[in-house]
């Protein structure tokens, strides 16, 4: 929340932990044309007509929507903004990204009805019951990329810009780590100088589970690949796994399981 409670965005909350789609290249393609054809559309309309604002425009699209009937400044604003046009490339987004989830039988209940743009209070039964089974979607498929990334396997949006180090290193597969026991701490390999602790939570995952996969090791040992040996916070990371059940201790020995 922001300065008077109103809502803040925050990008490590709200987009990078947002479950988007895996898409073929084709999928992509599609995507990023439609949205640039609707960039270049109301940009176009805008400048064309410098008193054309946007929430002009989409308050006309809900109109639309809902089958409400315009009036003379609205039929004005639609005219100016081609908003029908603007409709039918949302729509078609819309498709475009349901198709790349999957999600197919969504689309045919939710494209294109109002309240997608400006609050809704009342709707129908029928969309209100396809919203809340897209969110329990949305909801189920974060947990199971939260799972992933806390095996090593993150999948990057725009790696280029999320991972411009690309620190990632490969994921290993469940079935293929080695189950370690041990009941002494095993020196883990580090390369020269200490490394500096990523901020990201999925990140400090997965280079504790790269240190642990090396060997058994305790948290102090751990932390002192790092800079500032942050051992609370490699302890914090080692708890998370241990309640996933992802690694175990004994005499504060932690290993993979």
């Amino acid at each position: 929340m922001g300065a008077g409670n109103d809502p803040s965005y925050n990008k490590n909350r709200c987009f990078e932990t947002f479950p988007f789609p895996e898409t073929s290249g084709e999928q992509k393609t599609r995507i990023s044309d439609l949205a640039d054809k609707l960039d270049t559309h109301r940009k176009r309309q805008q400048s064309r007509h410098p008193d054309l604002t946007l929430t002009g425009m989409y308050n006309v699209l809900e109109k639309l929507r809902s089958g409400e009937t315009l009036n003379a400044k609205e039929k004005i604003i639609h005219e100016k903004g081609l908003v029908s046009i603007l409709r039918e490339l949302h729509d078609e987004l819309d498709r475009a990204v349901f198709a790349a989830y999957g999600w197919d039988d969504l689309a045919e209940k939710l494209v294109g009805l109002p309240g997608a743009t400006t609050p809704l209070p009342d709707k129908s039964e029928v969309q209100a019951e396809a919203e809340e089974e897209l969110l329990c979607r949305l909801v189920a498929l974060n947990h199971e990329r939260a799972a992933e990334e806390a095996r090593g396997l993150i999948r990057w949006l725009r790696p280029e810009y999320q991972n411009p180090e690309a620190r990632t290193a490969a994921p290993v597969p469940e079935q293929a780590e080695a189950e370690l026991e041990t009941d002494e701490a095993t020196p883990v390999a580090s390369p020269a100088g200490k490394l500096t602790w990523p901020k990201e939570m999925r990140e400090q995952i997965q280079v504790v589970r790269n240190a642990l996969a090396a060997g058994g090791n305790t948290a102090t040992a751990l932390a002192t690949q790092f800079k500032r040996s942050p051992v609370e916070k490699v302890q914090a990371v080692l708890d998370s796994l241990e309640a996933l059940g992802m690694v175990e201790h004994n005499d504060s020995i932690y290993v993979l399981v």
